[in-house]
């Protein structure tokens, strides 16, 4: 049995897809249907039916999946403990984040990181999809969100402050009394799809009847509308930070925070260069608002 057949395998039965395996593992759709041929041919089974909504594993698949996983941790673990014999920090590291992190904390300070670090090669995955440190996916994580994995090294390293922010401007041509802050004053809101967000929550909770000056779908939309003077809007404080316009309207106290979570697989806690990526963002993070 070949371990690249069992890759294929993984991939196929996690996507239900052969063309979304061939783009993840950058091959040819042909070559992962030969692989999974090769595989059933070896184990004398059928692992997959083709429906039209994808591929999927039949009993005897469902049985070599479990196994599969095994051999996949097994691979990720040696290839781990030999990635983190590096002494030097140099080489490749991933580093997920989320897109705010990544855009008003992180590449604003790559300069003096590339400056210290001239031989570590920083690649940043932001965006909506999951990243999985387990699968290493990334070797190192800034996150909001506590991750549950009992094999992964957690540490909290700060918190993000979030406090409601106007521009100088609108709150001079839109004035308020400090008991009715929001009074004959807008709100820049997040679109309906984003509900979930902490600012979309504690803005429906807490003020559900203040109307909307715009509705938007990025933390940046929101920004580049309280400079040009539309309305209110919630924003981590060390983004706002970054404006010397923008003026707080509500503290933090009364908004709300989130943890910020380093987060790392424990096999790769020796890496020099992973550690010494970790190290450069807990930096940044005492440097900024995020404590």
């Amino acid at each position: 049995m070949d371990w690249n057949d069992i890759r294929f395998f993984l991939t196929v039965a996690r996507t239900h897809s052969l063309t979304k395996t061939a783009g993840q593992l950058n091959v040819s759709q042909s070559t992962v249907a030969r692989r999974i041929e090769a595989l059933e041919s070896s184990l004398r089974v059928r692992l997959f039916v083709h429906h039209q909504t994808g591929y999927f594993l039949t009993d005897a698949g469902q049985d070599v999946l479990k196994q599969a996983e095994e051999m996949e941790v097994k691979a990720l673990a040696l290839e781990s403990h030999l990635l983190g014999r590096d002494l030097q920090p140099a080489g490749t590291v991933r580093l997920a984040t989320a897109g705010t992190l990544a855009t008003y904390l992180i590449i604003p300070a790559l300069p003096r990181f590339r400056t210290r670090f001239p031989d570590i090669n920083l690649q940043l995955i932001t965006g909506v999809n999951t990243v999985s440190i387990s699968r290493h996916d990334a070797d190192l994580a800034l996150r909001l969100v506590r991750p549950e994995q009992q094999s992964l090294k957690i540490r909290k390293v700060g918190r993000m402050a979030s406090a409601l922010y106007g521009s100088k401007t609108y709150l001079e041509q839109h004035p308020a009394p400090n008991e009715r802050p929001l009074a004959g004053r807008e709100w820049i809101s997040w679109d309906n799809m984003y509900s979930y967000l902490p600012s979309a929550k504690w803005r429906n909770d807490t003020y559900p009847d203040v109307p909307s000056a715009l509705v938007v779908t990025s933390v940046e939309a929101q920004i580049a509308a309280v400079n040009a003077n539309l309305g209110l809007a919630v924003l981590p404080r060390f983004i706002a930070a970054q404006h010397r316009n923008m003026v707080e309207v509500i503290a933090s106290e009364n908004v709300f925070s989130e943890d910020l979570w380093l987060v790392s697989h424990a096999d790769l806690a020796a890496s020099a260069r992973v550690r010494a990526v970790a190290e450069f963002l807990i930096e940044l993070i005492e440097e900024s608002a995020l404590k």
